[in-house]
């Protein structure tokens, strides 16, 4: 295909096109790798088996142990076979109703993202931070740039319930709150979403850090109205009200590739559905705290039994889950 003529007469189309090849590139080599790796311990096993020789087997193992979490690994990886599993993710995350126990709730969740963020390697930037008005934040929206990062996240978009002993409640009462967690792909220049400027109302305000602080002299934050879909997007996380704006416009034209996916594909309904559920008697994971510790994805129907684990970061087990499941309930309906 790279050699057919016109190929690079489209500098878009060829960049797409030689970054899937890459990956292919990748993903065969990988395969190549572990099948030579388990070839040599095949190898290794027979002459230990021969010579009797005890440290060697215990070498096996360890070898063994690592193949099967890489094939594992590529297993997973290989179920991401979406349009934009690939890409960056866009994630946002709103408090529901309840004052400062939601958001409370959502800097909590927050913190476990960024902390799988850096469990696995990628790269995190909070393109929009509200703060609340006692603690906690009111939302939050961060880019998470590496690879697969959408294909990964994805399924964490719904609603998140908390049970607890309520800190802010001075009689100790348990208390539930809800967040609710929103993600997209990061588009990026990969696909042109037309706009028109008459559709938008930009609004900018001076931006502050949580707590009020390092208020800006200058009005740089910025938040645009998509009209005529009703769509708010800001962000105010840096210095220029340029910078800014580019950063809002990013998130409004993932949001707007999104919605029309949606409309023009039935079978992409995942987002969408996802956003129909969406009602406080709806989640799709709970966080128990009391009067028992347990994390409950309603969705797979998968506990947890250490909820500190979880909310630091853990999240890999449900995000297996939800992966396996869609793949089994896809091959059953094909």
């Amino acid at each position: 295909m790279l050699a057919k003529d016109g190929f690079w007469d489209n500098p878009e189309q060829s960049k797409n096109v030689l970054k899937e090849r890459s990956r292919l590139v990748e993903t065969v080599e990988r395969i190549q790798a572990i099948a030579k790796d388990l070839e040599d311990a095949s190898l290794l096993f027979d002459l230990a088996v021969e010579e009797a020789d005890e440290e060697t087997f215990r070498d096996i193992q360890g070898q063994v142990a690592d193949i099967e979490s890489r094939i594992e690994h590529l297993s997973l990886e290989m179920m991401l076979d979406g349009p934009d599993d690939h890409n960056d993710a866009i994630l946002s995350i709103n408090a529901g109703a309840g004052g400062t126990e939601a958001q409370d709730w959502a800097e909590i969740l927050l913190r476990m993202y960024l902390r799988w963020i850096e469990r696995n390697g990628y790269e995190a930037e909070i393109i929009d931070y509200q703060p609340g008005e006692e603690a906690g934040i009111k939302s939050a929206t961060l880019t998470v740039k590496g690879e697969n990062a959408y294909g990964y996240l994805k399924g964490e978009s719904g609603v998140h319930r908390l049970v607890r002993i309520s800190p802010f409640n001075a009689s100790g009462k348990r208390m539930t709150s809800f967040a609710a967690v929103f993600v997209y792909p990061d588009l990026d220049h990969e696909i042109e979403i037309d706009i028109d400027e008459k559709d938008l109302r930009i609004d900018v305000y001076r931006a502050s850090g949580a707590g009020g602080q390092h208020v800006n002299k200058t009005s740089s934050a910025v938040r645009i109205t998509h009209l005529p879909t009703g769509i708010v997007v800001q962000c105010q996380q840096e210095r220029s009200q340029h910078r800014n704006r580019e950063m809002a416009m990013k998130v409004l034209r993932a949001r707007l590739y999104q919605r029309e996916q949606e409309a023009q594909d039935e079978k992409r309904q995942q987002i969408h559905d996802v956003k129909e559920e969406i009602t406080w008697g709806s989640q799709i994971r709970s966080y128990v705290m009391q009067p028992y510790q347990m994390v409950k994805d309603h969705r797979i129907h998968l506990d947890v039994g250490n909820v500190q684990e979880v909310l630091d970061g853990g999240l890999d087990p449900f995000i297996e889950g939800v992966l396996l499941a869609k793949k089994a309930n896809k091959a059953r309906g094909a």
